[in-house]
């Protein structure tokens, strides 16, 4: 598969030139692409199974450790796009929008720690005054600093990338701007690579693409360079928001979002200079969040809504070839509603610990043990 290659720091794909054809050759060119994009689409289509394609309700309610809201009163009418993260005391972390609704301009970010079992009320992390925020993503380093990424501005076409970092998740140093043309981890935590790089899965959502790309900091975070896009053939609205994992070889892999009916996969061997082309793996998507982690014992924890319509059912997913294939795929909500965008992280403990937007109106914190929820046991 063709390689995409790398892009200069905060450089977006050169657009200084234009080619003016005859209407006629122009139309013979446009009527060509649509054929070609169609029949791609067709062979996509025909790839996919009916079972893949269809909410399943074969699949086993997943064996839960803990199940509970974050909160059940706040502040705020709405809420989604939560994050989590474990701090360096044990203590957890968690992080959402909320406002009247999504794109507002009362959308700021809030957070809420977990002590001893215990979530303490929602507090503001982040806020543009007269602007709606978006998408936090809480990451640790290596350094054990704390990451709070977010987004703000009036819609994803338009918005631009923030972060603020943190020593213990109470105190926060204030709100910087990340460079023009980075915008940050799009929904899901970055990783570290053994070289202590730091590569975060990013995205662009414009009127004519959705496109994946990878940004990557070798200086702690100070500078970032882009590399992409991770694109999907033939398809300008093809993925947004991947979730990525390595290994100590240097193989990156992500998992994106798509519009096209099914979860997208592209690989890196080189620590994310350069990626495959994205292509459809067997899993259903709804055009929703998803996000995955590759545990301690090295298997793949992924969660997403196995459907191809609406967002629900939410499930979780287990894998020990590193994606090739799904072992065991559990169920954690089926009701109707939305339950949607998910976070997952495992703890030092190897517990995962998954959070997801319930119903718009709250957040749910759950807890899995993946010995005995991937059928190990």
């Amino acid at each position: 598969m063709r390689k995409q290659g790398s892009g200069s720091e905060g450089a977006a794909p050169n657009t200084d030139f234009a080619v003016v054809l005859p209407k006629s050759i122009a139309r013979a060119l446009a009527m060509g692409l649509l054929a070609l994009s169609l029949v791609a689409c067709r062979s996509n289509t025909s790839a996919i199974s009916a079972d893949a394609a269809q909410p399943q309700a074969g699949f086993p309610r997943a064996p839960l450790v803990k199940s509970e809201f974050i909160f059940t009163q706040a502040p705020f009418a709405q809420c989604h796009a939560s994050t989590i993260v474990e701090l360096p005391d044990g203590s957890l972390l968690a992080a959402w929008f909320g406002g009247v609704r999504e794109g507002d301009t009362s959308v700021r970010i809030w957070g809420s720690r977990c002590v001893a079992g215990s979530w303490s009320a929602p507090e503001v992390l982040a806020d543009a005054p007269g602007t709606p925020c978006w998408n936090p993503v809480l990451f640790r380093d290596r350094h054990d600093r704390i990451w709070l990424f977010y987004k703000y501005g009036s819609s994803a076409k338009t918005w631009k990338g923030a972060y603020r970092t943190s020593a213990d998740g109470v105190t926060w140093t204030a709100a910087t701007d990340l460079p023009p043309g980075v915008v940050g981890p799009t929904k899901n935590k970055p990783v570290t690579l053994t070289d202590g790089s730091i590569v975060a899965g990013s995205s662009v959502e414009t009127a004519f693409s959705w496109t994946c790309w990878t940004e990557i900091s070798g200086d702690g975070g100070s500078t970032w360079r882009r590399t992409g896009p991770i694109a999907v053939p033939w398809h300008l609205r093809g993925i947004i928001q991947p979730a990525l994992w390595g290994d100590a070889q240097g193989r990156l892999k992500m998992l994106a979002r798509s519009a096209l009916g099914r979860i997208y996969e592209a690989t890196s061997d080189d620590n994310g200079q350069t990626w495959t082309d994205a292509h459809p793996t067997a899993l259903p998507n709804p055009n929703s969040g998803i996000d995955a982690v590759r545990m301690q014992d090295g298997a793949i924890a992924l969660v997403y809504n196995h459907t191809t319509r609406g967002r629900s059912p939410l499930n979780i997913a287990f894998s020990r070839d590193n994606a090739e294939t799904w072992w065991r795929t559990l169920t954690l909500e089926d009701e109707p509603g939305e339950y949607s965008y998910p976070a997952i992280i495992q703890t030092h403990d190897g517990l995962l610990h998954i959070t997801y937007t319930w119903q718009r109106r709250r957040i749910k914190h759950v807890v899995i043990d993946p010995k005995t929820a991937d059928g190990r046991r």
